[in-house]
């Protein structure tokens, strides 16, 4: 699959909820996913940590309100989405939470993500 192709699949799947199976489809398996140094997450590495991560993430949502993954930007190998969530959060309330997403993509699979909020 061509960077582009990943990045609309991605969308795809992820504007349908289906977050676990897309990590599944489409991160190689030493996929490498970076947060902020502010950020609660931590970084991962390999597919079964980031699985792990994303299951931790959702686990402090409470309920979920709405969200949106924009349309991707492509360039080279790289790929940019912004993501919404609006959600109330475990002992934490309601939050909307806004960020821009890079993905860079090798031989047709997502080898690292990087979040920016």
């Amino acid at each position: 699959m061509t960077t582009q192709q990943v990045a609309d699949r991605l969308v795809e799947l992820c504007r349908k909820g289906q977050i676990p199976q897309a990590g599944q489809e489409l991160y190689a398996e030493e996929i490498i996913s970076i947060e902020p140094v502010h950020s609660p997450s931590k970084t991962a590495k390999g597919k079964a940590a980031v699985r792990e991560k994303g299951a931790q993430f959702a686990a402090m949502i409470q309920e979920r309100h709405g969200g949106s993954f924009s349309d991707p930007i492509v360039g080279g190998r790289f790929f940019s989405t912004v993501m919404t969530l609006d959600a109330t959060f475990k002992g934490q309330g309601r939050r909307t939470l806004e960020e821009v997403c890079v993905y860079e993509v090798s031989e047709g699979k997502i080898t690292s993500e990087q979040f920016f909020f």
